[in-house]
């Protein structure tokens, strides 16, 4: 049966390589289709910052003859791929959001957007950011919202958001995402896909961010064996950041089934201070749970000493690290994102003094996670308190309101991206009104491996690619 535009841009990477490599689906067939799917569905979702269809098809006439003349190819060789507009990309602008950077050139290619080439992917455009990736919600003064495929009006979550749309959307297979606080989990557990951040120091970042060392890089899919894939091309050192593992990755893709028997599994339903609503906290209890059945994993509920701390931590350095964008005010400031400017009035008022104490009590906090995860493999707790909501709003209508401090409804994200864990989410239900909800799946420290595996675990337990959202159609 032949396959539809549609069907094409929802084809997992995985099984599009192999087709593509026994010459069964040509690179400008699949890269057309996507390309035809996507121009049905936007702006209706607004994932793209820049999307930029004729060099696709362009390198997809290269990608096909390079086919036929059967010399070697990349594993990701006539696959489609998408960046972010946080990442700089010498043949598309990188404007982060904000009209500052409106139309903003960069004279070279970050190193995912480099090694995603050279491994053979063919790079539709841009997707949407907050802006400056500041926020947890998918809008921007320069984009506007992008919308949640599961429900026009509504947050597609963070950051990344126009990646995990896209993922959701069957936008092609592969999607690159960041993430400082959870912009990678987050958009992932709105729009019912699966988002990995690694570990810190897995993935290059260049440039490197002011960040404190919070900010990684991962990938966004529909399928966990597509993120193990395009990691695997991601990941290893580079020179432009020095905080990267001199490891090069495991072969993700080739372990992936391993089976996670006999690890030891924590369950934490709200890290020991966090408020959940309860059809999501339903949701993931019971997902939890089948998940321990299915996977021999025995399965203990928790709560971790260590969780009242990071609220108060995050919250702080959020606002700190974003006063680097104190400079904009004097041209700009009427035309930022409002929560934007609150929260970085807020960062100015404190001293430097009062952030080095900060990054010690961080520094502790981080201690006492990495030591809490001596006793466990794994973490598992709800990703976001809250399924989506209306993307014009910072916070949901039932939540106490708040001029910028979107974290009270993603408790369990920056943990992890302070102590550098790698952690994944993967879609484990839908609320009532048919909402994608995540589950977090966290590591310890390195093990990156074991988190791909776990989640892949999950995933045969309990599938969720098959599932296409309304705004696909």
């Amino acid at each position: 049966m032949a396959m539809t535009d549609e069907d094409l841009g929802f084809l997992p990477a995985c099984e599009a390589a192999a087709l593509i490599r026994a010459k069964a689906l040509s690179p400008v067939e699949l890269v057309s289709a996507v390309i035809r799917h996507i121009e049905r569905c936007e702006p209706r979702v607004n994932a793209f910052a820049h999307f930029a269809p004729e060099q696709a098809l362009q390198a997809a006439r290269g990608a096909e003859a390079a086919v036929m003349r059967g010399g070697p190819l990349g594993p990701l060789h006539g696959l489609t791929a998408t960046i972010k507009d946080l990442c700089w990309t010498k043949d598309f602008p990188t404007q982060f959001g904000s009209r500052i950077f409106a139309g903003n050139r960069t004279p070279t290619d970050n190193p995912t957007a480099a090694r995603l080439k050279a491994a053979g992917a063919i790079l539709l455009g841009k997707t949407t950011t907050s802006e400056f990736g500041w926020t947890g919600v998918s809008r921007s003064p320069l984009t506007g919202i992008t919308h949640n495929p599961w429900q026009y009006g509504y947050n597609a979550g963070a950051s990344s958001a126009g990646a995990a749309a896209g993922a959701a959307a069957g936008y092609g297979a592969l999607h690159q995402g960041t993430d400082g606080a959870g912009s990678i989990r987050m958009p992932a557990h709105f729009c019912g896909v699966f988002g990995m951040k690694p570990s810190f120091g897995r993935v290059p970042y260049a440039p490197v961010g002011a960040g404190d060392y919070t900010s990684h890089m991962g990938p966004i899919s529909r399928t966990v064996a597509d993120s193990a894939l395009m990691l695997e091309v991601m990941a290893g050192p580079h020179p432009l950041d020095h905080t990267t593992l001199e490891a090069w990755p495991a072969p993700y893709l080739r372990r992936l089934h391993e089976g996670i028997a006999g690890r030891r599994i924590a369950y934490s339903a709200d890290l020991g201070h966090a408020r959940v609503d309860p059809e999501v906290a339903e949701l993931v209890r019971a997902a939890a749970g089948r998940f321990a059945v299915t996977t021999d994993a025995p399965l203990a509920e928790v709560t971790p000493p260590w969780g009242p701390a990071g609220p108060e931590l995050a919250r702080k350095f959020w606002s700190a690290h974003e006063t680097r964008l104190t400079r904009h005010f004097p041209r700009w400031e009427a035309e930022m994102d409002p929560g934007l400017v609150a929260c970085i009035r807020a960062g100015n008022a404190i001293s430097i003094s009062d952030y080095q104490d900060l990054r010690e009590r961080k520094y502790a906090y981080v201690a006492q996670i990495h030591a809490w995860f001596e006793d466990w493999d794994f973490l598992i707790t709800p990703t976001v308190s809250v399924a989506a909501f209306p993307a014009d709003r910072l916070m949901p209508e039932h939540w106490p309101q708040h001029p910028w401090d979107w974290m009270s409804w993603a408790e369990f994200s920056h943990p992890f991206n302070m102590s550098w864990n790698p952690a994944a989410t993967v879609p484990c239900g839908f609320t009532r009104a048919g909402l994608p909800v995540g589950l977090q799946i966290v590591g310890r420290r390195f093990d990156d491996l074991g988190v791909l595996q776990a989640s892949a675990a999950f995933e045969q337990a309990l599938p969720w690619a098959d599932k296409r959202p309304p705004l696909a159609g």
